[in-house]
């Protein structure tokens, strides 16, 4: 029997000593002069980022939003991406995908076997019925929608009904969903407060954090108040402060050093917030 997703990702996170997940979201007017002048600018670019920063890393997520704009090309880079990704990093398809009943089944057949990516984002404000069949595989893990880090994300997902918030009753319903060990939830680093919230309505879920660097999210929050108990059970994402942190033809060495400073950062805030001597 196939481990479950949120065991697999314990056991990545803990070997790889790291929380980090990489947002792989290349767009062709950011990147360097030196490689838009490559017959294959966007795959070229991709692949000496990988190269520099899979060290630290323990999760890559593409919003395939980045590679559809490209047409066939992009689809084809996603494969070529998930060839190229070691097994012992998690392969995150970001495309916030939903919808009813055959639909639903053939999104995650798409993404889970004819891609074979090892998770994926998920809406869920079509209920139950439409998330069903991401999660009958326990080896493939689906981040549901909870609270996201755009500020008009108050308009729906912190709209109260009584007591509670929308965006808690997703993550309550999230819980239940998890009988087969493989469901996570999406909570944006612009909300610090509400980690902390989410975390105590989800104590084991993992946690998918984007929102750090270019979005404002502070770092040290977002560890400290969605780490579990273990000290782990959370991706921090961070893309832009990475991809493009240099633009000359060095851009891969400096995409580098940022990986490395956040996967320290993200360390040295659990060993701050569980008082431990040094995380991993």
């Amino acid at each position: 029997m196939p481990k479950s997703f949120i065991q697999r990702l314990h056991e990545v996170t803990a070997a790889r000593a790291s929380l980090l997940c990489l947002n792989l979201d290349p767009e062709l007017r950011l990147l360097p002069s030196s490689i838009q002048r490559s017959p294959s600018p966007v795959w070229k670019f991709v692949q000496e980022i990988l190269d520099a920063t899979l060290p630290y890393l323990s999760a890559v997520k593409l919003n395939l939003a980045f590679y559809e704009v490209l047409g066939n090309k992009g689809w084809r880079i996603i494969e070529r991406v998930l060839a190229y990704l070691p097994k012992s990093v998690i392969a995150i398809a970001d495309g916030k995908r939903n919808d009813i009943g055959n639909t639903a089944r053939l999104y995650a057949e798409a993404y889970f076997s004819t891609f074979s990516f090892d998770a994926i984002t998920v809406n869920p404000l079509l209920g139950s019925d439409s998330v069903a069949p991401f999660l009958e595989r326990p080896d493939r893990g689906t981040f549901i929608l909870t609270l996201t880090s755009n500020p008009s994300a108050k308009d729906f997902q912190e709209r109260r009904f009584g007591k509670r918030r929308l965006c808690d009753d997703i993550a309550t319903k999230a819980v239940q969903w998890n009988t087969n060990h493989n469901v996570g939830l999406v909570v944006g680093a612009t909300h610090a407060k509400d980690v902390r919230r989410l975390r105590r309505l989800a104590p084991e879920l993992p946690f998918l954090i984007p929102g750090i660097g270019a979005q404002g999210g502070d770092l040290e929050s977002a560890v400290r108040y969605s780490i579990t108990v273990d000290g782990d059970g959370t991706l921090i994402a961070i893309g832009r402060a990475i991809l493009y942190a240099n633009s000359t033809s060095s851009f891969a060495e400096h995409a580098a050093r940022e990986a490395e400073h956040f996967r320290n950062r993200i360390n040295q805030a659990i060993s701050r917030s569980t008082g431990t001597k040094e995380a991993y």
